[in-house]
């Protein structure tokens, strides 16, 4: 069971619900808290006190004033206006975390969110009703509106839902799984779309690939450094010591580690004096990676436990108009992101071609058999260069544009969810290229019959890779492969 309370959610808790299907429960402070919150905004319907949203249109129509019997009328078709994404659809982890995120913000009791819509909300997520979320559409700010909207829909018993793996519009799919729409009240719409949890959810499970990414780049650079006879003086701690940047020392101990043993690499001066920069320079470049890695996850995790939404209510009763929904500093963590996959990339397509090439390894020329006759990888470069040529356009920052919407009212906006969503595809293809450096190695070790002389840990990463792409015997497609290894790498921890 993850508990929910608007303050605690961890990364491993939001994993064990978007991905293994953990039940969700919210805290008994939590309901406490949304209660109070929730008596405080009756009071303002009941008072006539003109509040954003409460008892007033939204964005540029913040003017026009809503009688009290309206209030549903007026949240209704908030969620029914807003609801125009286009697109395809979120895959069903991301829309998981989408709802884990929404009820945990709504849970810090700033919102004023009734119990039984936050309660149906997390039943949605126990139950597995999965609303159908376009991906595109959202600016950022006023948050992830138009995705946010489409979970509402399903709130309302309208929309499009997944049950048990089937289409359905929304009421018929909280009917299938025992559920009932809640009619919304006052403030209710708004609190359910002002949030920044599509990026949010986007970027969680983007870092949490991108994780994986940047451990399997650092033993894919070891493996190749086995394969190429790598100078490993370049990765000494004293050495770094002398620039002292924390991760580039990690990923030159992990490097250090996974060679431990190793009689196919050597030290400055036996067969060279020194490597080129993909193989050298591999401490300094996955370690700003790992930067840009580390400053997106602090952003995540504060983002995870924050109220994003307008107004807010203090816990002093005051209702305050701002701009907590603003995706900008999630925004930029995400384009930062991108430019960390993106060199994980960049560098690995450079270690690929010291492997294919003969004038830069002393192997046969593309690692064929028979070069001349087959091709070997000469391909999976040309694919490896194209992947990274891609990540190059869509590691444009996101961030630096906005375009002014609502009548100018907002007039700017982060468009964090493009960010999101660009970032979690450079680490796909990020993903895709390491698989290649590491079929490549794989390769390059096997024609060479060298895996006695690699280290211990290398030799299991050999058996790993061989379980999911044998060596080639001969030319043939090797897609099926790059793509199964590719999907492995984002889903598994490398083990100890």
């Amino acid at each position: 069971m993850v508990y929910v309370d608007g303050f605690h959610l961890t990364r491993e808790g939001f994993h064990q619900v978007v991905f293994e299907g953990a039940p969700v429960a919210l805290t008994a402070a939590a309901r406490e808290r949304v209660a109070r919150c929730r008596d405080r905004i009756e009071q303002i319907v009941d008072a006539g006190t003109t509040v954003y949203g409460v008892t007033t249109g939204f964005g540029k129509l913040s003017d026009v004033s809503i009688p009290p019997a309206d209030s549903t009328q007026l949240q209704q078709n908030l969620v029914r206006s807003h609801a125009v994404g286009v697109g395809p659809a979120f895959p069903q982890e991301v829309v998981r975390g989408m709802l884990l995120l929404r009820a945990n913000a709504l849970a810090r009791g700033n919102s004023g969110i009734t119990l039984q819509t936050l309660d149906l909300l997390l039943q949605m997520l126990n139950r597995g009703v999965h609303p159908v979320v376009p991906e595109q559409g959202s600016l950022g700010a006023s948050g992830d509106l138009a995705p946010l909207a489409h979970i509402a829909l399903v709130l309302i018993g309208e929309g499009r839902a997944m049950w048990q793996g089937e289409e359905r519009d929304g009421g018929s799919a909280l009917r299938a799984a025992g559920l009932e729409p809640v009619q919304l009240t006052a403030k209710e719409g708004l609190a359910l779309i002002n949030g920044t949890q599509a990026m949010t959810a986007v970027g969680a499970i983007a870092l949490r690939e991108a994780e994986h990414l940047g451990l399997w780049a650092d033993a894919a650079a070891a493996l190749t450094m086995e394969a190429l006879r790598g100078v490993t003086s370049a990765f000494d701690p004293d050495l770094l010591a002398t620039r002292p940047h924390p991760e580039q020392e990690e990923v030159a101990a992990r490097v250090r580690a996974w060679l431990a043993g190793s009689r196919r690499v050597c030290a400055q001066g036996e067969l060279r004096v020194q490597d080129a920069y993909s193989l050298r320079c591999v401490p300094q470049v996955h370690g700003a990676s790992w930067q840009a890695w580390k400053y997106g996850l602090t952003r995540v995790e504060t983002e995870m436990n924050a109220t994003t939404d307008n107004p807010v209510v203090l816990d002093d009763g005051r209702v305050l108009s701002g701009g907590q929904f603003h995706g900008q500093p999630l925004a930029i963590a995400m384009d930062l992101l991108k430019i960390g996959a993106a060199e994980w990339a960049s560098i690995s397509e450079r270690r690929v071609e010291r492997l294919v090439n003969p004038q830069l390894s002393g192997l046969a020329a593309f690692l064929a058999h028979r070069p001349g006759l087959e091709s070997g990888l000469m391909i999976a470069q040309y694919v490896a260069a194209a992947l990274v040529s891609e990540n190059k356009v869509l590691a444009h920052p996101a961030s630096v544009d906005s375009i002014p919407s609502s009548a100018n009212q907002e007039d700017h906006v982060s468009m964090g969810t493009i960010a999101a969503r660009q970032a979690r595809q450079i680490v796909h293809n990020a993903l895709r290229v390491v698989a290649i450096e590491l079929l490549c190695a794989s390769q390059a070790i096997y024609l060479q019959r060298a895996e006695a002389d690699c280290s211990e840990r290398t030799r299991h990463l050999l058996e790993w890779v061989r379980a999911v792409a044998p060596p080639l015997q001969q030319d043939a497609s090797t897609s099926g492969a790059i793509e199964r290894l590719a999907d492995a790498m984002a889903q598994q921890v490398l083990w100890p």
